[in-house]
């Protein structure tokens, strides 16, 4: 599990969906969300109200990731069991 801190729930209900939606991408999605979050993060024309929102979004997709990957994980371990016991 990841040592990030987690963020509080947000109480913009726009923003909640938006984050009940990234529950549904595939690694793939997330990672590339992830990938231009983060430089936008880097961008020098960034405004520093926007920063706050950006962070949330690359926290937000870098866990879907690590979701995913731990669901792919448990998934092998239980394929590895099951051909243990054959």
């Amino acid at each position: 599990m990841s040592n990030r801190k987690r963020q509080p729930p947000s109480q913009d209900p726009i923003e909640d969906n938006w984050l009940k939606e990234t529950q549904q991408l595939t690694f793939a999605q997330s990672r590339t969300a992830l990938d231009l979050t983060l430089a936008a993060l880097q961008s020098e024309e960034l405004e520093v109200e926007a920063m706050a929102g950006l962070y949330r979004q690359a926290v937000a997709y870098a866990d879907r990731c690590e979701q995913v990957l731990q669901q792919v994980q448990q998934q092998v371990e239980e394929l590895d069991l099951i051909s243990l016991e054959s």
